[in-house]
């Protein structure tokens, strides 16, 4: 997949950049055309005026100059156009997909937040904090302490009894085995509600959270 898109890409640009440099050229055609035929009109003998077939032939040239312009224009368009949407197709393979991210952050959807974590080997105990996007901790907990890959999901309840706003929030994990604690890596997961390319780069909106396809570690 990396591979087609990949040139298809290099494709549409070459094809921008020759439209490009022909619109350029066919203006700078036209420009010299339009000044050498005034320069005619302006010098040419009042008793021996220009011969009226050669003056309709120019006129012609001119006009097919004017539109073939016109037309190279259009197609830079056109290349633009292909060239954005052959870089953020990909993008959209993702829509209504649930994905697993490299980063602690997840959001906030339909009243949930869902994050995974591995354990090498089972612990005695697992705590967890969530955190606001200010960095505040609403909310503390204990996850399942089995060996291999488990998962958290918070229902959005504060542990001051309040309902938390849809948005963005970190997880923190300690894991304790022979009182000994260390921190474990979280992932968030969401699910993949849009795509965005207002920047020229496409984005995966997980509600109101948006990660790069670069962040997708794997779809769920």
């Amino acid at each position: 997949m990396t591979s087609v898109t990949s040139t298809s890409s290099s494709s549409t640009t070459s094809t921008s950049t020759t439209a490009s440099s022909s619109s350029s050229s066919t203006l700078g055609d036209f420009n010299s055309m339009m000044s050498l035929l005034l320069k005619e009109l302006e010098t040419q003998d009042p008793t021996s005026p220009m011969d009226t077939s050669t003056f309709t032939t120019q006129l012609v040239q001119m006009s097919s100059l004017e539109a073939q312009e016109a037309s190279n224009t259009y197609l830079d368009g056109i290349s633009s156009t292909l060239s954005s949407f052959t870089s953020s197709y990909p993008a959209y393979n993702y829509l209504g997909q649930t994905v697993s991210t490299d980063s602690n952050e997840a959001p906030l959807q339909d009243g949930s937040a869902i994050w995974s974590y591995t354990l090498p080997s089972a612990a005695d105990s697992v705590s967890y904090t969530v955190s606001d996007s200010s960095g505040n901790v609403v909310y503390s907990g204990s996850g399942s302490t089995t060996a291999g890959t488990n998962y958290i999901t918070w229902k959005g309840t504060e542990t001051d009894g309040g309902t938390a706003t849809s948005g963005t929030y970190t997880l923190s994990i300690t894991a304790t085995t022979d009182s000994a604690s260390s921190s474990v890596s979280a992932y968030g997961v969401g699910k993949v509600t849009g795509v965005d390319t207002s920047t020229g780069t496409a984005k995966l909106s997980l509600g109101s959270y948006e990660i790069s396809m670069d962040d997708v570690t794997s779809i769920l």
